[in-house]
């Protein structure tokens, strides 16, 4: 692992650095406000501990305002009396503006987040751009359908039935720390082309591309009211959550927050969608692609530097090529290079803040205490930051917790399987089921092992293959209904049967 020196913000867009100074309010009913307590937090640069700026707080005061200006503008108008094609076209200006922006988004997520500037730019902005346009398209195109009723308890009668597909109402959405503008447009864009107003509630580990996407819903000229932005802590969740007047909840997170949002929306039984944790089983075969496979593997674990709910952070690989495979995936991450975000030379940001390093270092620690063996890390990484080594532990048990737990750090467990034994019951003896990775020749085997793993997503040769259209979300405890393509919409409309006697 080697080392980058880190870049200074002098190299920051001007807009960037003008962005961070003074202290961000939050967007409730058009209007740039101050949290009702006047109480703020600060959001810290992982990369060196450094304060970025100060964010207003809002709490259940706040979230209440924000679901009144969202309610009138469900309710009242405008954006429920506007035509399709009209609220199809602010949704696509808001992929087209953050094209537009994508550096300096990018630099601020890094800033936030931790993650690689470029990195950012070139994927979380770029595939949420692509996913505000794809939904923009689904804004004309929800449709019910005619029914042909017999209604056979009403001889000789004549009816027209039909259905009709409705927004649901006012939505929260809720988004964890990973990927902060990616998840907010996962939920932003299918929840406003199926015709809902938003309250939208950022990590407070990292609220600031969330407040500047409010300025890009600003620009694109979306009605107040239609798209609320409220920053704050876990008490401005739980009561987005509890509050009577939100028809949906949406939330991607932890299993263990998520079933607390379960608890909270108990009072209206308003809908609830979930996207949980995951500990990920990627399987590799003997007759895989070495290569490819080691480098997919590697970039199973590692990608967003291990905070990733999909990280196949349970590596099955066959027996017969467990030691030779084990130790190229560890000299391959013991290779990558470790840095700040700003640096574009960096393959490795800092975790997303102290309790995440804490979290992940204790693992390590346990790891290591149970009887792991790691080939390469197991510790943090220098003195300065949140960083901490990739990590490939061997010689590890399935009750270990490194095995059990989700750790969201690049940290991996390898574990042999027997191919006559195949590996199915141990892939799927995890209480997640959100994702999964094949790596084999054998095209029979991929399919055969793709339909026995209990996983929402599995990717043969290859890993985190994502896309728009398909759609995403997990088994067991890593979660409740699908992101992205079609059956988004399903989590943002309601059916409405009607049938008339004619």
């Amino acid at each position: 692992m080697t080392a980058t020196i880190e870049p200074s913000q002098a190299e920051l867009l001007p807009s960037v650095r003008n962005f961070l100074s003074g202290t961000k309010r939050f967007l409730v009913g058009g209007q740039w406000v101050e949290s009702a307590s006047g109480e703020t937090f600060e959001t810290i640069d992982p990369a060196n501990g450094q304060v970025l700026t100060t964010v207003a707080r809002g709490g259940a005061e706040d979230v209440d305002r924000a679901v009144r200006a969202a309610r009138t503008a469900f309710d009242e108008g405008p954006w429920s009396t506007m035509k399709p094609n009209e609220r199809e076209r602010l949704i696509w200006r808001v992929g087209d503006i953050l094209s537009e922006r994508a550096e300096e988004f990018g630099q601020l997520e890094a800033l936030d987040n931790g993650k690689s500037a470029g990195i950012a730019a070139a994927v979380d902005v770029a595939w949420s751009a692509d996913i505000f346009r794809y939904f923009a398209g689904w804004a004309t195109k929800i449709e019910g359908s005619t029914v042909n009723v017999s209604m056979p308890f009403v001889p000789g009668g004549q009816f027209h039935a039909y259905t009709l597909r409705e927004p649901v109402g006012v939505c929260g959405l809720i988004v964890p720390w990973n990927f902060p503008l990616l998840m907010a447009a996962f939920k932003l864009a299918p929840a406003l082309a199926a015709g809902n107003t938003v309250i939208l509630k950022p990590a407070e580990q990292t609220p600031l591309t969330a407040i500047l996407l409010g300025e890009v819903f600003e620009e694109a000229g979306f009605p107040p009211g239609v798209v609320n932005i409220v920053t704050g802590f876990g008490d401005a969740g739980a009561a987005l959550s509890a509050h009577d007047d939100v028809d949906k909840i949406a939330f991607t997170g932890s299993t263990e927050v998520g079933k607390k949002i379960v608890d909270a929306a108990r009072g209206n039984l308003k809908k609830v969608s979930l996207e949980l944790g995951g500990k990920s089983a990627n399987v590799v075969f003997a007759d895989a692609d070495f290569d490819a496979a080691v480098t997919g593997s590697l970039n199973a674990w590692l990608f967003n530097h291990g905070q990733c709910c999909v990280a196949g952070t349970r590596m099955f690989v066959e027996d017969s090529i467990f030691d030779d495979f084990t130790a190229a995936v560890a000299e391959a991450a013991s290779q990558v290079k470790i840095g700040p975000g700003l640096d574009p030379t960096t393959q490795l940001g800092p975790l997303v803040s102290q309790e995440q390093f804490d979290k992940v270092t204790g693992y390590l620690a346990a790891g290591l205490a149970d009887g792991a063996r790691a080939l390469t890390g197991g510790k943090r990484w220098g003195d300065t930051g949140f960083y901490v080594e990739p990590t490939v532990f061997v010689d590890v048990k399935p009750e270990f917790s490194i095995v059990e737990e989700e750790i969201f750090g690049p940290v991996v467990a390898a574990l042999p399987f027997n191919a006559e034994e195949g590996v199915a019951k141990a892939a799927n003896s995890s209480i997640y089921g959100l994702a999964a990775g094949i790596w084999t020749k054998d095209l029979s085997k991929a399919h055969l092992t793709a339909r026995q793993l209990k996983a929402g997503s599995v990717w043969i040769n290859q890993y985190n293959g994502f896309d728009t259209a398909m759609p995403f979300g997990g088994y067991k405890q890593s979660g409740w209904g699908r992101e992205l393509g079609a059956t988004a919409i399903d989590l943002y409309t309601q059916t409405k049967a009607v049938n008339i006697a004619l």
